[in-house]
């Protein structure tokens, strides 16, 4: 599917974000147009690669890895990596682009097998800390690579690691240089054999009690086949992480953080007058799956 670009998206809206407020009902029946373009899916959904399922439960629907990128890179202008996602998940009564609400993106991250015999050990006031400090550092590459800075304001929610489920799960509130409104980056991390599967919402402060309400299910969600679980691991043959539980919470914020996640809070505001600018992004993505669909009848 051909890519079109978050800088080329913001062009396009700031083009029209100026347009007459008469054309504002046309604005948002092209919304709905787009939310109703994508196909969601219930029930159990198995990952590639053979490595678990997910379990898709009640009042919440998944959205698969191709759709999801077009969403990530595409509509919210996050930058594109390799295995950036194996799809979302979100509640059944929210559309991918409400101005409210939250969605987990899902990824699994080989890295081997993660020990945990420090989790019991570990001060988090002092890892916080510590974070603190190393986005001042971090804050240095995200400027040469023309992103705006940082702030790490503290524990959205405590660090808590489930030692028989082996998952771990953790929230940051983070400061976008001139934002208003701080982005949550709720984390979980469902060990494994051989690296970890991993949650991480997008979604924004407001939103944190809506997350920390649903979260019970969430961490239910993923689950290891055979053969990947954690109880799986063979010492004579799988290698061993890098990252402890500490190494997990800690991460890189840079990595970890998507650039872009706010502009999920302001697809409203974006949108106003951009009637063709969503037509435009219909057309493209619409083409390019019947340019895959004609390619596979070939």
């Amino acid at each position: 599917m051909k890519k079109i670009t978050g800088l080329l998206l913001l062009t396009l809206f700031s083009t029209v974000l100026f347009a007459q407020e008469d054309i504002q009902e046309e604005v948002l029946i092209d919304l709905d147009s787009i939310e109703n373009s994508f196909t969601y899916q219930h029930g159990k959904i198995s990952l590639k690669n053979g490595i678990g399922e997910i379990s898709v439960p009640d009042g919440f629907k998944y959205l698969d890895p191709e759709q999801s990128e077009f969403v990530l890179v595409d509509l919210w202008g996050n930058p594109t990596s390799e295995d950036i996602t194996l799809g979302l998940i979100l509640p059944e009564n929210q559309g991918i682009l409400d101005d409210n609400g939250y969605v987990f993106n899902i990824q699994y991250d080989e890295i081997g097998y993660v020990e945990d015999d420090d989790a019991d050990d570990i001060d988090y006031d002092e890892l916080m800390e510590e974070l603190k400090k190393d986005v001042v550092e971090e804050n240095k590459e995200r400027t040469e690579l023309g992103y705006g800075s940082i702030k790490m304001i503290g524990w959205a929610a405590n660090p808590y690691y489930d030692k028989d489920r082996k998952i771990l799960h953790w929230a940051k509130e983070i400061q976008f240089e001139e934002s208003e409104i701080n982005t949550l980056n709720y984390n979980v991390r469902v060990l494994g054999r051989k690296g970890v599967l991993v949650l991480n919402a997008i979604s924004s402060m407001p939103e944190l009690s809506l997350v920390e309400k649903d979260i019970p299910q969430v961490l239910d969600i993923v689950k290891f086949n055979e053969g990947y679980r954690y109880e799986d691991f063979d010492s004579s043959t799988d290698s061993v992480a890098a990252w402890t539980i500490g190494g997990l919470v800690a991460g890189k914020i840079l990595a970890k953080t998507g650039f872009f996640t706010l502009l999920l809070k302001f697809w409203k505001f974006i949108a106003i007058g951009a009637v063709a600018a969503f037509s435009f992004i219909i057309r493209k993505f619409k083409g390019s799956n019947k340019e895959d669909e004609d390619d596979t009848d070939v």
